[in-house]
């Protein structure tokens, strides 16, 4: 006997939204490493009284910051936002995806913006053959981003907060019955209102 087929959710298509997520999983996993490894190079810089890992751990966290950071955060940036406008969580109708959307948006021009110049200022010090500059430099940065990793890890699994204002707006409406419309309900049977009802 042939069953229908269960009903789509969203816009995005079963196949497509699995493997969109497959994708949005393995970019944030990834961002998640790099950032573990940025802080295990920063601590080794920023710990060792050796001149040569304080310039081989500089060196390999530009390298991760300048090749490998930016593309895994636009990866699970990008990922996660096509998720959620194509699927029923929506980007703002629930609290914890709408955080998610705002701590990636956060971290990802972090990146950018202070944890590469901070790595890049590091190298040029230790390039010149001088110390490390500033343990800060090579230590916040990877310490922030694994923190809001974790955190968006965490409510990615457990989901908390409930909806939003918007998002309680929506179900309101999506739950309010249709009252139809029965030509007996207008002057002369017409369905068209008329002009002042």
């Amino acid at each position: 006997m042939k069953t229908n087929p269960r009903p789509q959710r969203g816009p995005l298509r079963r196949p497509a939204r699995r493997a969109l997520l497959v994708v949005h999983v393995v970019g944030a996993a990834g961002w998640l490493g790099l950032t573990l490894g940025l802080l295990a190079l920063g601590v080794t810089a920023a710990t060792t009284s050796s001149a040569a890992a304080v310039d081989a751990s500089v060196r390999a966290m530009k390298l991760f910051a300048d090749w490998l950071l930016i593309p895994a955060g636009l990866l699970t940036f990008t990922s996660g936002l096509v998720l959620s406008l194509g699927t029923p969580w929506g980007l703002a109708r629930h609290r914890w995806v709408w955080t998610k959307f705002w701590l990636t948006l956060a971290t990802l021009t972090a990146t950018v913006l202070a944890l590469r110049p901070g790595v890049n200022a590091a190298v040029t010090a230790v390039t010149a053959g001088g110390p490390l500059p500033d343990a800060g430099d090579v230590l916040m940065g990877p310490v922030v981003s694994l923190s809001a990793y974790v955190f968006m890890t965490v409510i990615s699994v457990l989901k908390p907060w409930g909806l939003t204002r918007r998002g309680r707006r929506l179900r309101a409406t999506a739950r309010r019955p249709v009252t139809p419309v029965r030509p007996a309900d207008y002057p002369g049977g017409s369905i068209v209102p008329v002009a002042g009802e």
